[in-house]
């Protein structure tokens, strides 16, 4: 599943496009290395192929070009855990492999954590939360997905409970680690009692 924030990516040549993503990805190395506040034209034109006026030009707003990043985190991060997900029949496996490497991504890349959290605070901040909501709901129907497998009453509603749950776990993770085994209780209790 790609999380693609609106733009104008459709008026663009393929070599537009090609550059457009060359930037694309030296944010996303830079939001992953430096966080948000870091996260700079000039940062992003030092970890990328194209100056910094190149990034103004196809970028004329750097937070559309933090929003295409952040995107691109997501889409990659969701892509691992459909990897994950693909190696088991069992939903049930499935579901707690999932979840388990959900929250090993962030346990074992705080930064990652971090990113993420800054990024809401500020599109909230600045009331700019369309594609944070886009990225959400991509997690949220993952969730919805592995627990629609289960076959439990409105996995929808229980999806967006999990994933409330999971972006705890992940806060607490970052300042006393628990164990997988010790979630896995906390979630069989909220999610599939």
């Amino acid at each position: 599943m790609t999380v693609m924030p609106p733009g104008r990516r459709d008026r663009l040549s393929p070599n537009q496009l090609a550059k457009q993503e060359q930037i694309v990805d030296a944010a996303r190395r830079v939001l992953a290395r430096d966080g948000l506040a870091g996260c700079t034209a000039r940062a992003i034109a030092d970890a990328g192929p194209l100056t910094k006026s190149a990034i103004h030009y196809y970028f004329s707003d750097i937070d559309l070009l933090i929003d295409r990043a952040m995107a691109a985190l997501v889409t990659d991060f969701l892509g691992e855990l459909d990897k994950v997900a693909a190696k088991y029949d069992d939903p049930a496996e499935r579901l707690w492999a999932v979840l388990e490497a959900y929250l090993e991504t962030f346990a074992d890349n705080p930064n990652a954590a971090f990113v993420w959290f800054e990024y809401w605070v500020a599109v909230g901040r600045t009331e700019h939360v369309q594609a944070a909501e886009v990225m959400l709901r991509s997690v949220i129907e993952l969730l919805t997905d592995l627990l629609g497998d289960l076959r439990i009453d409105d996995p929808r509603a229980r999806a967006r409970a999990l994933q409330s749950y999971l972006l705890g776990a992940i806060v607490q993770q970052s300042v006393r680690r628990r164990p997988f085994a010790t979630l896995r209780e906390e979630i069989e209790l909220l999610c599939l009692a």
